[in-house]
C-alpha cells in the first residue's frame, strides 16, 4: 500500500467504528496511534521532496521562459536585418521552448496541487492523531478505574468475608445465649441488701419530709383562725 492510499484510509477511518471492533481497545488505539504517528512523517517527508521538485521546476521554468524571449529577441533582430531564414529559424527555436514552457507549468500546477491536497490531509490526520491520543488517555483511566472496581467487588463478594460475617453472627448469638443465662439467675430472687437499704433511706427521707411539712403549717395556723 503507497503512503497516500494508506493516510486517505486513516484520514477516512471512523475511529469509534474500529473500537466497536476491537477485544482490546487500548492496545488496538495504540496502534491507530502508531500508525498515524508513522505515516505522518513519511508524509511530511514526500512534501520536502515534492517542494524541492516544486523549486526546481521553478528554476527550470524561469529559465525556459527567459530563453523563449531571447529567441524572439533574436528574431526580431535578423527582420531588421533582411534575415527573414535567421528570423524563421529563431521563431522555430522559441516555438519549441514555447512548448517547454507549457510543459513545465503543467507540471508546476501538478506539483502545487498535490502539495494542496497534502497539507489538507496531514491537517485531517492531525487532528485525528489528537482525538486518538486524548481517546487512549480516556481508556486508560477508564480501564484503571474499571479494573479497581472490579478488585473491590472481587473482595466485597469474596465467600471468605462473607464467612468472617456468618462468624460474627454465630459469636453474637452466644453472647446474646450466654447475657441470657445471666438475666435468668435473676428472676424470682428478692431484693438485695443494697436495695432493701436503698428503699429503707428513701422511706426515712419521706417522713423526715412530712414531718417539716406539718411543723410549717402548724405555726401558720394560729388558734381562733378558724371559726
Amino acid at each position: 500500500m503507497g503512503i497516500f492510499s494508506r493516510l486517505t484510509d486513516i484520514v477516512n477511518s471512523n475511529i469509534n467504528a474500529i473500537l466497536d471492533r476491537a477485544q482490546d481497545p487500548e492496545k488496538i488505539i495504540r496502534l491507530i496511534i502508531q500508525e498515524m504517528e508513522d505515516t505522518l512523517v513519511e508524509v511530511r517527508a514526500s512534501a520536502v521532496r515534492a517542494i524541492a521538485e516544486r523549486k526546481e521546476v521553478e528554476r527550470r521554468l524561469e529559465a525556459a521562459r527567459r530563453e523563449r524571449e531571447e529567441w524572439q529577441r533574436k528574431a526580431e533582430f535578423a527582420v531588421t536585418k533582411g534575415r527573414e531564414d535567421l528570423a524563421k529559424g529563431a521563431l522555430l527555436a522559441k516555438a519549441r521552448c514555447g512548448e517547454q514552457v507549457a510543459v513545465l507549468e503543467k507540471q508546476l500546477e501538478q506539483i502545487g496541487a498535490a502539495l494542496d491536497k497534502q497539507n489538507e490531509d496531514i491537517g485531517k490526520l492531525q487532528a485525528k492523531l489528537a482525538d486518538a491520543k486524548a481517546r487512549e488517555r480516556t481508556i486508560a483511566a477508564r480501564q484503571k478505574s474499571a479494573a479497581g472496581r472490579l478488585k473491590i467487588r472481587a473482595r466485597l463478594y469474596d465467600e471468605r468475608i462473607t464467612d468472617a460475617f456468618a462468624r460474627f453472627e454465630q459469636v453474637e448469638r452466644a453472647l446474646d445465649h450466654l447475657e441470657g443465662k445471666v438475666e435468668a439467675y435473676d428472676l424470682g430472687r428478692g431484693k438485695t441488701l443494697d436495695a432493701e437499704l436503698a428503699g429503707l433511706e428513701a422511706e426515712a427521707g419521706v417522713d423526715e419530709e412530712l414531718a417539716e411539712l406539718k411543723k410549717r403549717l402548724g405555726n401558720s395556723i394560729r388558734p381562733g383562725a378558724a371559726r
